[in-house]
């Protein structure tokens, strides 16, 4: 990766060049390469490095016991996976973190990591990231214990409008990931996608959802 792609990430825009030279140099900073259904780290796997989604997305998702999943967490270009974990007393990944498209992580040793907490600006990006670690865990509890399926459904709907820039959307997930996602049976999600769609607050086209009157 050049400098430029390196300075173009928020987390290290004011970084010193020379030390990012170093830090590709003795591969302190690299790049991955993922393909599309692969488990970057599994449930219980150390945390080692600080990642960066270059591009591509990843979900991160919770196995019990019994086989079903739960996801948790999705991430997308820019976002930062691991800044939570990485100086905490159990450093071990909660969750499974799968690729659902492709994808291109930036990792950080945390040797690397530990010098660049000396630069303020990359301080402040990465105690943002810490806050929207704990912002999105405190959507999800509110997810399970206080809204309704539906409601649940419209917020991830404008969210993705929201992030698409697009009254139109196309699920980044598929709607089996969706039901997880929510904690809920297939069944129980397609009832209630049904329920919009009838109701004319959605339009649905197999992955493609449209917000109406949006």
């Amino acid at each position: 990766m050049k400098i430029d792609e390196l300075k173009s990430i928020p987390l290290l825009t004011e970084v010193d060049n020379d030390i990012l030279l170093l830090f590709l140099g003795t591969r302190q900073i690299y790049e991955t390469n993922y393909t599309k259904s692969s488990t970057v780290y599994g449930q219980s796997d150390g945390c080692v490095t600080l990642d960066i989604v270059i591009s591509g997305s990843l979900v991160g998702y919770s196995l019990s016991p019994n086989g079903s999943e739960t996801g948790m967490f999705e991430f997308f270009k820019g976002n930062i996976i691991g800044a939570n974990l990485m100086f905490g007393d159990s450093n071990t990944y909660p969750l499974n973190i799968y690729c659902l498209t492709d994808c291109k992580l930036l990792h950080l040793t945390k040797a690397a990591v530990l010098e660049l907490l000396k630069n303020y600006g990359f301080v402040m990006q990465y105690i943002k990231s810490l806050s929207q670690n704990a912002q999105g865990m405190n959507l999800k509890i509110a997810m399970f214990t206080q809204k309704s399926l539906r409601e649940n459904i419209l917020d991830y709907l404008l969210a993705q409008t929201a992030q698409q820039q697009s009254a139109t959307i196309t699920l980044p997930i598929t709607k089996k990931q969706l039901a997880d996602y929510f904690g809920v049976q297939r069944p129980s999600l397609f009832r209630e996608l049904k329920k919009l769609s009838d109701e004319k607050i959605i339009s649905i086209d197999n992955r493609k959802i449209t917000i109406n009157n949006h």
